[in-house]
């Protein structure tokens, strides 16, 4: 619409000029090319194929073993545990540093002794318990997850094919002789049982139960390692020389029985 000023000038509205602007001038939306978004397709499909997933899993655990070199948690059973920590809390931050220790492959009789040696029989005994099941825990979700789909499709093997089929056929049984038996390393079974169809349940149930005998020896013997000659540091020798010298006669005995088929 137009309006005249007295000087006879036609002039334009205020309203129609602004809707004048807004139909000449539509909003722009961007839109990515469509090399990018195929770029992106294809990024996130590698990153989530089975063998990115593994090449993960592989730094994380490379990335942890270079962290327990650095810090060195060996020193606990020279040094003892920072005098600014106690109580609850240290068996707390213990147990969860044991769990992530177990992840990436330190040995676990060397926590044990360290868990009975800085808090004593029990509570070593159950700080060591608690980071036995939050270490299989944590292994076998990050096995499972990060190492399933790009491991399970190499079990061509007749071994490998018969241990995968008692895992998942036969998980809490196996899982408990695993852990009772000496001679299968700790993060070795979490893992194999990662990659089998083991469920959780069985899993976690048969790794708490199978670890008490072995995990209260070590306890116990570090907690008397100031008194080797103690009827207690004694006996718990002997109930970790006894399983391993059974595990030793049983592994021969099968490899015999093998060989011999």
């Amino acid at each position: 619409m137009l309006d005249a000023n007295r000087s006879g000038t036609a002039m334009a509205s205020p309203r129609a000029a602004a809707t004048e602007l807004a139909v000449a001038a539509p909003a722009a939306v961007p839109v990515p090319p469509r090399s990018r978004v195929a770029f992106a397709a294809r990024c996130t499909r590698a990153l989530s194929s089975p063998y990115a997933r593994l090449s993960l899993l592989f730094a994380l655990l490379a990335g942890g073993g270079v962290c327990v070199l650095l810090f060195e948690p060996q020193r606990l059973l020279t040094h003892g545990w920072p005098p600014g920590l106690g109580g609850a809390a240290a068996a707390v931050v213990f147990g969860v540093a044991y769990g992530l220790c177990t992840v990436v492959f330190v040995p676990r009789p060397l926590l044990n002794l360290a868990a009975g040696a800085l808090f004593g029989s029990q509570l070593g005994l159950t700080t060591a318990l608690a980071g036995t099941v939050l270490g299989a825990g944590v292994a076998f979700g990050l096995g499972r997850v990060l190492g399933q789909d790009a491991l399970r499709p190499l079990l061509r093997g007749r071994w490998l094919k018969a241990a995968d089929g008692q895992l998942s056929r036969h998980g809490f049984r196996s899982m408990l002789a695993a852990r009772l038996f000496p001679g299968v390393p700790f993060w070795a079974a979490n893992y194999c049982a990662a990659v089998s169809r083991m469920r959780w349940l069985p899993f976690l149930l048969a790794t708490a139960l199978g670890s008490i005998p072995n995990t209260a020896a070590y306890a116990v013997a570090g907690a008397r390692a100031s008194a080797p000659t103690s009827p207690a540091f004694l006996i718990a020798m002997a109930a970790i020389a006894v399983p391993a010298l059974a595990g030793t006669v049983v592994a021969w005995r099968k490899r015999h029985h093998l060989r011999g088929r």
